[in-house]
């Protein structure tokens, strides 16, 4: 544990000497966002300077819900409820409610850390949950394992996602093309806000095969569907056949892809691709789709990661 002054509060940097090379990760206070990881020296992830808050939301835990909350409203019992907006210019309620929030050192050794943060009852989600996050470095990359524990006397309404930014070592982001078991893609309006569901065989959303990067134009969810094993992977892979996957658990059901080409770096600004797993997509608070309702005292948890592949 590093004590800073970066925006992103106390740095957990991680370790682990393993046969293909070191795995290296820092974890930041704010958002127990992934900073930083890298498999002997090379980019798993597109990384910013500590003393930066993270560009696009690089790397942050968004919970109790990814995405969007059209209008910041949804309806508990009968009864509007109406969520703080914060994505201003869509008139929207975005990425939960521990954005921007700290979380408590749970637990730490040298390869690992465990990280929790209370949701307390606010405007529009009067709730209690504890939440904690996991990081545990393997061989080839990091495995993530998110938990809530529901503290409060009434069902509550529960889903999580992240927003990895990924890189395959220094290869351009426009040189790579990415793959997916997309079946599904969430068509949206003008404020991003779903529209319902399409299948994606023969579309530009079809993303079963490799599809390279330069050139396409993505803010978008898919409904993603396991290998034969039960889990979901999506890869990005470089010309020369080195690859970064991510995967998720069978029951993180859905996907947000986003490309952005004005991220910036110390060297300028460049491209960057966010791959984020989601257990539920956008505006779940409404539709349902994905979303989990903890009962009290009861808790959940489920896992994803990213590997490096050479």
């Amino acid at each position: 544990m590093t004590q800073t002054s970066a925006p992103t509060g106390e740095q957990y940097s991680l370790r682990l000497d393993g046969p293909n090379g070191p795995v290296e990760a820092v974890v930041t206070e704010v958002a127990a966002a992934l900073r930083m990881l890298t498999v002997d020296g090379h980019d798993l992830t597109q990384s910013y300077p500590e003393g930066s808050t993270p560009p696009f939301g690089d790397g942050i835990v968004l919970v109790p819900w990814p995405n969007r909350v059209r209008d910041g409203v949804w309806t508990l019992d009968g009864e509007a409820q109406q969520l703080d907006i914060t994505e201003v210019a869509k008139n929207n309620a975005i990425h939960g409610l521990l954005r921007y929030g700290a979380y408590r050192l749970v637990d730490r050794t040298d390869s690992s850390v465990t990280l929790g943060a209370a949701v307390v009852p606010q405007h529009g989600y009067p709730f209690h949950l504890w939440t904690t996050v996991s990081y545990e470095l393997v061989d080839d990359g990091v495995r993530v394992t998110h938990a809530v524990t529901n503290l409060g006397s009434s069902a509550a309404p529960y889903a999580v996602g992240t927003h990895p930014f990924l890189r395959v070592g220094s290869h351009s982001v426009e040189s790579l093309t990415i793959t997916a078991r997309t079946a599904e893609h969430v068509m949206v309006d003008a404020r991003l806000n779903p529209e319902g569901l399409e299948p994606v065989a023969g579309t530009r959303y079809d993303l079963t095969q490799p599809t390279r990067i330069e050139g396409l134009e993505f803010d978008d969810a898919w409904r993603v569907e396991p290998d034969d094993d039960g889990v979901i992977r999506t890869t990005v892979a470089a010309p020369d056949g080195a690859s970064t996957t991510l995967w998720q658990q069978g029951d993180w059901q859905w996907l947000q892809v986003f490309i952005t080409r004005i991220f910036p770096t110390p060297e300028g600004l460049t491209t960057a691709i966010a791959v984020e797993p989601m257990t539920a997509p956008a505006d779940a608070l409404n539709s349902g789709l994905g979303l989990r309702w903890i009962e009290p005292g009861a808790s959940w948890s489920g896992s994803w990661g990213i590997t490096r592949q050479s």
